[in-house]
Protein backbone atom coordinates (compact mmCIF):
# COMPACT_ATOMS: atom_id res chain seq x y z
CA UNK A 1 0.00 0.00 0.00
CA UNK A 2 1.73 2.88 -1.14
CA UNK A 3 -0.58 5.32 1.49
CA UNK A 4 0.24 5.29 5.42
CA UNK A 5 -1.52 2.98 6.56
CA UNK A 6 -2.31 5.02 9.65
CA UNK A 7 -3.36 8.00 8.07
CA UNK A 8 -6.31 6.17 6.41
CA UNK A 9 -9.46 6.99 7.57
CA UNK A 10 -11.53 3.85 9.01
CA UNK A 11 -13.87 3.35 6.86
CA UNK A 12 -10.75 3.51 4.61
CA UNK A 13 -8.52 0.91 6.26
CA UNK A 14 -11.95 -1.19 7.13
CA UNK A 15 -12.35 -1.62 3.38
CA UNK A 16 -8.13 -2.28 2.92
CA UNK A 17 -8.29 -4.84 5.49
CA UNK A 18 -10.95 -6.57 3.84
CA UNK A 19 -9.73 -6.53 0.09
CA UNK A 20 -6.56 -8.16 1.24
CA UNK A 21 -4.38 -4.64 0.28
CA UNK A 22 -3.40 -4.14 4.47
CA UNK A 23 -2.91 -6.74 6.92
CA UNK A 24 -4.17 -6.28 10.39
CA UNK A 25 -0.56 -6.97 11.90
CA UNK A 26 0.76 -4.32 9.52
CA UNK A 27 -1.27 -1.42 10.63
CA UNK A 28 -0.40 -2.29 14.41
CA UNK A 29 2.96 -2.10 13.54
CA UNK A 30 3.10 1.34 11.89
CA UNK A 31 0.84 2.49 15.21
CA UNK A 32 3.39 0.83 17.60
CA UNK A 33 6.52 2.26 15.64
CA UNK A 34 4.40 5.71 16.13
CA UNK A 35 3.84 5.40 19.69
CA UNK A 36 6.12 8.64 21.23
CA UNK A 37 7.36 7.56 24.84
CA UNK A 38 8.13 10.85 26.03
CA UNK A 39 4.14 12.11 24.89
CA UNK A 40 3.46 9.99 28.16
CA UNK A 41 0.04 8.80 26.22
CA UNK A 42 -0.37 5.69 28.21
CA UNK A 43 -0.68 4.26 31.83
CA UNK A 44 -0.27 0.74 30.49
CA UNK A 45 1.08 0.69 26.89
CA UNK A 46 0.88 -3.13 24.98
CA UNK A 47 2.30 -3.33 21.92
CA UNK A 48 2.62 -7.37 22.45
CA UNK A 49 -0.71 -7.76 22.99
CA UNK A 50 -1.88 -5.52 20.36
CA UNK A 51 0.27 -7.79 17.37
CA UNK A 52 -1.86 -10.98 19.09
CA UNK A 53 -4.76 -9.10 18.65
CA UNK A 54 -4.03 -8.38 15.15
CA UNK A 55 -3.09 -11.45 14.24
CA UNK A 56 -6.66 -12.91 15.99
CA UNK A 57 -8.05 -10.36 13.19
CA UNK A 58 -5.68 -11.35 10.59
CA UNK A 59 -6.75 -14.53 10.61
CA UNK A 60 -10.21 -13.86 10.87
CA UNK A 61 -10.27 -12.42 7.79
CA UNK A 62 -8.21 -15.13 6.10
CA UNK A 63 -11.04 -17.20 7.06
CA UNK A 64 -13.34 -14.76 4.97
CA UNK A 65 -14.79 -14.04 8.67
CA UNK A 66 -16.11 -10.43 9.06
CA UNK A 67 -17.05 -9.92 12.80
CA UNK A 68 -17.45 -6.65 12.74
CA UNK A 69 -16.70 -3.05 11.39
CA UNK A 70 -13.82 -2.72 14.00
CA UNK A 71 -12.19 -5.64 13.07
CA UNK A 72 -8.44 -5.01 13.08
CA UNK A 73 -8.67 -1.21 14.41
CA UNK A 74 -6.24 -0.46 16.74
CA UNK A 75 -8.06 1.27 19.81
CA UNK A 76 -6.67 3.09 22.96
CA UNK A 77 -8.72 2.81 25.67
CA UNK A 78 -8.92 5.26 29.40
CA UNK A 79 -7.59 3.98 32.14
CA UNK A 80 -10.91 3.62 33.89
CA UNK A 81 -12.07 0.90 31.91
CA UNK A 82 -12.00 -2.66 32.63
CA UNK A 83 -9.97 -4.88 30.09
CA UNK A 84 -9.13 -8.34 31.15
CA UNK A 85 -5.53 -9.05 32.05
CA UNK A 86 -5.00 -5.54 32.72
CA UNK A 87 -5.09 -3.16 35.93
CA UNK A 88 -7.39 -0.24 36.59
CA UNK A 89 -5.46 2.31 38.12
CA UNK A 90 -8.16 5.16 37.34
CA UNK A 91 -5.08 7.76 37.50
CA UNK A 92 -4.05 6.94 41.04
CA UNK A 93 -0.71 5.35 42.64
CA UNK A 94 -1.92 1.38 43.20
CA UNK A 95 -4.33 -0.75 40.72
CA UNK A 96 -8.02 -0.81 42.12
CA UNK A 97 -9.75 -3.81 43.56
CA UNK A 98 -10.35 -6.72 40.89
CA UNK A 99 -13.75 -5.32 40.86
CA UNK A 100 -12.92 -2.62 38.53
CA UNK A 101 -10.68 -4.60 36.21
CA UNK A 102 -13.97 -6.79 35.07
CA UNK A 103 -15.11 -5.90 30.75
CA UNK A 104 -18.42 -4.48 30.19
CA UNK A 105 -20.74 -4.03 27.14
CA UNK A 106 -18.30 -1.92 25.34
CA UNK A 107 -15.01 -3.44 25.32
CA UNK A 108 -17.21 -6.63 25.19
CA UNK A 109 -17.86 -5.36 21.89
CA UNK A 110 -14.92 -3.92 20.71
CA UNK A 111 -13.49 -7.74 21.61
CA UNK A 112 -16.36 -9.83 19.69
CA UNK A 113 -15.75 -7.46 16.44
CA UNK A 114 -11.54 -8.34 16.87
CA UNK A 115 -10.50 -4.79 17.13
CA UNK A 116 -7.08 -4.43 18.66
CA UNK A 117 -5.75 -2.75 21.83
CA UNK A 118 -2.86 -0.54 22.20
CA UNK A 119 -3.41 -0.34 26.12
CA UNK A 120 -4.82 2.13 28.73
CA UNK A 121 -4.11 5.54 27.98
CA UNK A 122 -3.63 7.85 31.07
CA UNK A 123 -6.60 10.11 33.27
CA UNK A 124 -7.10 12.45 35.77
CA UNK A 125 -7.03 10.70 39.02
CA UNK A 126 -10.49 9.22 39.37
CA UNK A 127 -11.40 11.16 36.10
CA UNK A 128 -11.81 14.28 38.29
CA UNK A 129 -10.55 17.09 36.77
CA UNK A 130 -10.77 18.98 33.16
CA UNK A 131 -6.80 19.81 32.37
CA UNK A 132 -5.61 16.39 32.38
CA UNK A 133 -2.96 16.95 35.28
CA UNK A 134 -1.80 13.54 37.52
CA UNK A 135 0.99 14.13 39.38
CA UNK A 136 1.44 10.04 40.01
CA UNK A 137 2.25 8.99 36.98
CA UNK A 138 2.82 12.79 34.92
CA UNK A 139 0.69 14.47 32.49
CA UNK A 140 0.78 13.52 28.91
CA UNK A 141 2.27 16.18 26.58
CA UNK A 142 -0.01 18.04 24.35
CA UNK A 143 1.53 17.01 20.87
CA UNK A 144 1.07 20.44 19.66
CA UNK A 145 3.41 21.97 21.62
CA UNK A 146 7.42 20.53 20.62
CA UNK A 147 8.94 22.94 22.94
CA UNK A 148 6.77 23.43 26.26
CA UNK A 149 4.51 21.03 27.90
CA UNK A 150 1.33 21.68 28.24
CA UNK A 151 -1.51 20.24 29.26
CA UNK A 152 -3.49 18.17 26.98
CA UNK A 153 -7.24 18.45 28.69
CA UNK A 154 -9.03 15.61 30.38
CA UNK A 155 -9.73 14.07 32.53
CA UNK A 156 -8.75 11.74 29.39
CA UNK A 157 -5.94 13.27 29.08
CA UNK A 158 -3.71 10.30 27.13
CA UNK A 159 -6.54 9.59 24.73
CA UNK A 160 -6.53 12.22 22.22
CA UNK A 161 -2.43 12.06 22.98
CA UNK A 162 -2.70 8.61 21.51
CA UNK A 163 -4.69 9.78 18.27
CA UNK A 164 -2.55 12.72 18.03
CA UNK A 165 1.04 10.70 17.82
CA UNK A 166 -0.55 7.92 15.52
CA UNK A 167 -0.64 5.31 18.08
CA UNK A 168 -4.46 4.28 17.85
CA UNK A 169 -6.93 5.13 15.33
CA UNK A 170 -9.79 5.24 17.65
CA UNK A 171 -9.58 6.33 21.25
CA UNK A 172 -12.53 5.25 24.20
CA UNK A 173 -12.83 8.16 27.39
CA UNK A 174 -15.32 9.05 29.22
CA UNK A 175 -17.31 12.54 29.75
CA UNK A 176 -18.73 13.59 33.13
CA UNK A 177 -18.50 17.14 32.49
CA UNK A 178 -16.16 17.49 29.56
CA UNK A 179 -13.96 14.94 29.84
CA UNK A 180 -14.21 13.61 26.24
CA UNK A 181 -14.59 17.07 24.41
CA UNK A 182 -11.96 18.81 26.39
CA UNK A 183 -8.99 17.07 25.34
CA UNK A 184 -10.39 16.07 21.91
CA UNK A 185 -10.75 20.28 21.54
CA UNK A 186 -6.91 21.02 23.09
CA UNK A 187 -5.37 18.04 20.60
CA UNK A 188 -7.40 18.72 17.69
CA UNK A 189 -9.34 15.82 17.70
CA UNK A 190 -12.93 15.00 17.43
CA UNK A 191 -15.02 14.06 20.68
CA UNK A 192 -18.03 12.59 20.91
CA UNK A 193 -20.13 12.17 24.48
CA UNK A 194 -23.36 10.28 23.83
CA UNK A 195 -26.33 10.85 25.82
CA UNK A 196 -26.92 9.79 29.36
CA UNK A 197 -27.95 6.69 29.25
CA UNK A 198 -27.23 5.66 25.78
CA UNK A 199 -24.02 3.37 26.13
CA UNK A 200 -23.72 1.28 29.49
CA UNK A 201 -21.21 2.68 31.58
CA UNK A 202 -20.34 -1.17 33.02
CA UNK A 203 -17.21 -1.81 33.27
CA UNK A 204 -15.89 2.00 33.35
CA UNK A 205 -15.23 3.37 37.18
CA UNK A 206 -18.05 5.62 38.10
CA UNK A 207 -16.97 9.33 39.03
CA UNK A 208 -20.65 10.28 39.23
CA UNK A 209 -23.22 8.00 37.99
CA UNK A 210 -25.55 11.24 37.79
CA UNK A 211 -23.69 12.51 35.22
CA UNK A 212 -20.84 9.76 33.36
CA UNK A 213 -21.04 9.36 29.88
CA UNK A 214 -19.16 7.31 27.73
CA UNK A 215 -17.30 8.63 24.67
CA UNK A 216 -14.97 8.49 22.13
CA UNK A 217 -12.41 10.36 20.23
CA UNK A 218 -11.40 10.14 16.67
CA UNK A 219 -9.39 11.96 14.00
CA UNK A 220 -12.23 12.89 11.76
CA UNK A 221 -15.81 13.62 11.97
CA UNK A 222 -16.13 10.60 9.35
CA UNK A 223 -14.52 8.23 11.88
CA UNK A 224 -16.98 9.37 14.77
CA UNK A 225 -19.37 8.64 12.33
CA UNK A 226 -18.11 5.27 11.51
CA UNK A 227 -17.00 4.03 15.33
CA UNK A 228 -20.25 5.38 16.67
CA UNK A 229 -22.24 2.99 14.31
CA UNK A 230 -20.09 -0.06 15.01
CA UNK A 231 -20.50 0.76 18.45
CA UNK A 232 -23.74 1.62 19.81
CA UNK A 233 -26.01 -1.03 20.39
CA UNK A 234 -28.65 0.89 18.92
CA UNK A 235 -27.23 1.28 15.76
CA UNK A 236 -25.12 -1.95 15.42
CA UNK A 237 -27.27 -4.31 12.82
CA UNK A 238 -28.34 -1.21 10.42
CA UNK A 239 -25.14 1.27 11.07
CA UNK A 240 -24.63 1.52 7.01
CA UNK A 241 -27.87 3.09 7.06
CA UNK A 242 -26.46 5.89 9.26
CA UNK A 243 -23.94 6.29 7.43
CA UNK A 244 -25.95 6.57 4.23
CA UNK A 245 -28.47 9.00 5.94
CA UNK A 246 -25.15 11.12 6.87
CA UNK A 247 -23.81 11.57 4.13
CA UNK A 248 -27.15 12.29 2.06
CA UNK A 249 -27.97 15.01 4.08
CA UNK A 250 -27.69 18.71 2.87
CA UNK A 251 -26.31 21.73 4.90
CA UNK A 252 -29.51 23.02 4.09
CA UNK A 253 -31.34 20.16 6.74
CA UNK A 254 -29.45 22.05 9.23
CA UNK A 255 -30.01 25.26 11.67
CA UNK A 256 -27.21 26.11 14.20
CA UNK A 257 -27.85 28.07 17.02
CA UNK A 258 -25.51 30.12 18.55
CA UNK A 259 -26.14 29.49 21.98
CA UNK A 260 -26.27 31.43 25.33
CA UNK A 261 -24.22 34.55 25.75
CA UNK A 262 -22.63 33.10 28.87
CA UNK A 263 -20.45 30.18 26.22
CA UNK A 264 -18.94 32.99 24.69
CA UNK A 265 -18.26 35.67 27.23
CA UNK A 266 -14.54 35.49 28.36
CA UNK A 267 -13.33 33.16 25.64
CA UNK A 268 -10.15 34.29 24.51
CA UNK A 269 -10.25 36.29 21.71
CA UNK A 270 -8.31 34.35 18.78
CA UNK A 271 -10.26 31.17 20.11
CA UNK A 272 -13.88 33.39 19.46
CA UNK A 273 -12.78 34.70 16.00
CA UNK A 274 -11.79 30.82 15.12
CA UNK A 275 -15.26 30.05 16.13
CA UNK A 276 -16.93 32.72 14.25
CA UNK A 277 -15.38 32.10 11.43
CA UNK A 278 -16.51 28.65 11.04
CA UNK A 279 -20.08 29.96 11.64
CA UNK A 280 -19.86 32.25 8.91
CA UNK A 281 -18.68 29.57 6.76
CA UNK A 282 -21.37 27.58 7.52
CA UNK A 283 -23.47 30.17 6.56
CA UNK A 284 -22.24 30.72 3.57
CA UNK A 285 -22.53 27.14 2.58
CA UNK A 286 -26.32 27.00 3.35
CA UNK A 287 -26.67 26.29 7.06
CA UNK A 288 -28.95 28.23 9.04
CA UNK A 289 -27.64 30.16 11.46
CA UNK A 290 -30.00 31.63 14.22
CA UNK A 291 -30.04 32.65 18.10
CA UNK A 292 -30.76 29.56 19.55
CA UNK A 293 -30.61 30.82 23.64
CA UNK A 294 -29.84 27.97 26.01
CA UNK A 295 -30.49 29.73 29.61
CA UNK A 296 -30.70 26.59 31.08
CA UNK A 297 -26.55 26.57 30.00
CA UNK A 298 -26.33 29.74 32.92
CA UNK A 299 -27.41 27.49 35.66
CA UNK A 300 -25.68 24.71 35.06
CA UNK A 301 -22.56 26.75 34.98
CA UNK A 302 -23.30 28.06 38.15
CA UNK A 303 -24.22 24.20 39.38
CA UNK A 304 -20.60 23.49 38.00
CA UNK A 305 -18.78 26.07 40.11
CA UNK A 306 -21.09 25.21 43.67
CA UNK A 307 -19.40 21.59 42.62
CA UNK A 308 -22.44 20.54 41.15
CA UNK A 309 -23.18 16.96 42.97
CA UNK A 310 -20.22 15.22 41.25
CA UNK A 311 -17.60 15.98 44.11
CA UNK A 312 -20.33 14.66 46.56
CA UNK A 313 -20.73 10.89 44.66
CA UNK A 314 -16.76 10.60 44.46
CA UNK A 315 -16.53 11.55 48.06
CA UNK A 316 -19.08 9.08 48.82
CA UNK A 317 -17.70 6.32 46.90
CA UNK A 318 -14.35 6.62 48.38
CA UNK A 319 -15.77 6.52 52.11
CA UNK A 320 -17.76 3.12 51.16
CA UNK A 321 -15.05 1.21 49.35
CA UNK A 322 -11.74 2.71 48.41
CA UNK A 323 -11.24 4.71 52.05
CA UNK A 324 -7.12 3.49 51.49
CA UNK A 325 -7.24 5.62 48.72
CA UNK A 326 -7.63 8.56 50.01
CA UNK A 327 -4.33 8.80 51.98
CA UNK A 328 -2.19 9.35 48.56
CA UNK A 329 -5.26 11.71 46.64
CA UNK A 330 -3.54 14.60 44.92
CA UNK A 331 -4.01 17.44 46.32
CA UNK A 332 -5.57 19.10 43.10
CA UNK A 333 -8.35 16.85 43.50
CA UNK A 334 -8.45 16.17 47.61
CA UNK A 335 -9.36 19.50 48.00
CA UNK A 336 -12.46 19.67 45.74
CA UNK A 337 -13.44 16.19 47.08
CA UNK A 338 -13.57 17.75 50.51
CA UNK A 339 -15.86 20.41 48.81
CA UNK A 340 -18.23 17.81 47.96
CA UNK A 341 -18.25 15.95 51.26
CA UNK A 342 -18.54 19.02 53.04
CA UNK A 343 -21.93 19.95 51.91
CA UNK A 344 -25.67 18.67 53.76
CA UNK A 345 -27.82 15.94 52.47
CA UNK A 346 -30.12 18.90 51.70
CA UNK A 347 -28.11 20.91 49.51
CA UNK A 348 -26.96 17.16 47.77
CA UNK A 349 -30.79 16.47 47.27
CA UNK A 350 -31.53 20.48 45.99
CA UNK A 351 -28.67 20.35 43.56
CA UNK A 352 -30.47 17.17 41.91
CA UNK A 353 -33.87 18.49 41.53
CA UNK A 354 -32.05 21.81 39.96
CA UNK A 355 -30.62 19.11 37.79
CA UNK A 356 -33.73 17.47 36.60
CA UNK A 357 -35.51 20.89 35.94
CA UNK A 358 -32.52 22.09 34.35
CA UNK A 359 -32.39 19.22 32.08
CA UNK A 360 -36.40 18.95 31.58
CA UNK A 361 -36.56 22.75 30.07
CA UNK A 362 -33.30 22.28 28.17
CA UNK A 363 -35.56 19.49 25.73
CA UNK A 364 -37.91 22.41 24.85
CA UNK A 365 -34.80 24.34 23.12
CA UNK A 366 -34.57 22.67 19.88
CA UNK A 367 -37.51 23.33 17.89
CA UNK A 368 -35.91 25.99 15.91
CA UNK A 369 -32.25 24.51 15.53
CA UNK A 370 -30.90 20.60 15.46
CA UNK A 371 -27.20 21.79 17.50
CA UNK A 372 -26.03 24.92 19.24
CA UNK A 373 -22.58 25.80 18.95
CA UNK A 374 -19.98 27.87 21.27
CA UNK A 375 -16.46 26.91 21.82
CA UNK A 376 -15.78 23.95 23.35
CA UNK A 377 -12.83 25.61 25.82
CA UNK A 378 -13.03 28.99 26.38
CA UNK A 379 -9.05 29.15 26.84
CA UNK A 380 -5.75 28.05 24.95
CA UNK A 381 -4.57 25.33 26.62
CA UNK A 382 -2.25 26.29 30.04
CA UNK A 383 1.56 25.43 30.42
CA UNK A 384 1.06 22.69 32.61
CA UNK A 385 3.81 24.39 34.94
CA UNK A 386 1.60 27.09 35.60
CA UNK A 387 -1.72 25.16 36.71
CA UNK A 388 0.47 22.59 39.50
CA UNK A 389 -0.39 24.93 42.23
CA UNK A 390 -3.91 24.75 43.51
CA UNK A 391 -4.07 28.74 43.37
CA UNK A 392 -3.89 28.46 39.61
CA UNK A 393 -5.32 24.77 38.92
CA UNK A 394 -8.87 25.98 40.15
CA UNK A 395 -9.72 28.93 38.51
CA UNK A 396 -8.22 27.08 34.70
CA UNK A 397 -9.83 24.06 35.58
CA UNK A 398 -13.44 25.58 36.06
CA UNK A 399 -12.90 27.41 33.10
CA UNK A 400 -11.72 24.40 30.88
CA UNK A 401 -15.14 22.95 31.75
CA UNK A 402 -17.83 25.84 31.41
CA UNK A 403 -18.89 25.03 28.68
CA UNK A 404 -18.79 21.46 28.20
CA UNK A 405 -20.46 21.20 31.52
CA UNK A 406 -24.17 21.54 30.04
CA UNK A 407 -24.37 19.03 28.18
CA UNK A 408 -24.32 16.72 30.97
CA UNK A 409 -26.02 18.58 33.31
CA UNK A 410 -28.87 19.23 30.69
CA UNK A 411 -28.49 15.51 29.57
CA UNK A 412 -27.54 16.19 26.42
CA UNK A 413 -24.98 14.34 23.45
CA UNK A 414 -22.49 16.66 22.92
CA UNK A 415 -19.29 16.72 20.02
CA UNK A 416 -16.64 18.85 19.48
CA UNK A 417 -15.27 20.01 16.23
CA UNK A 418 -11.26 21.11 15.47
CA UNK A 419 -11.72 24.49 13.30
CA UNK A 420 -8.46 26.21 13.36
CA UNK A 421 -6.10 27.04 15.48
CA UNK A 422 -5.68 30.25 18.19
CA UNK A 423 -3.32 32.56 18.39
CA UNK A 424 -0.74 30.37 20.04
CA UNK A 425 -0.88 27.65 16.79
CA UNK A 426 -3.00 25.58 19.10
CA UNK A 427 -5.93 24.05 18.07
Amino acid sequence: MSRDPAMLSLLETAQALRRGELRAIELVERCIDNHCEPLNAYKSWQPDTARGHAELADQAFARARDDGPLQGIPVSVKDLYGLDGVATFAGTPQPLPEKWCREGPLIKTLRTQHAVFTGKTHTVEFAFGGLGVNSHWGTPKNPWDNEIHRVPGGSSSGAGVSLGEGSALLALGSDTAGSVRIPASMTGNVGLKTSYGRWSLAGIFPLSPTLDTAGILTRSVADAVYAFAALDPHQREFGPRLLKQTANCGVADFAIGTGESALWSDCESSITAVVEQALKELATAGVRVVDGPLPEAVGAIELLRAGSVVSTELDELLSSELPQWRETLDPLVSSRIRDGGSISASEYLQRQRRLRQLSQHATTRFDQCQVIASPTVPISPPVLADVLEIENYRPNNLASLRNTCPGNTLGLCAITLPVGLDSAGLP
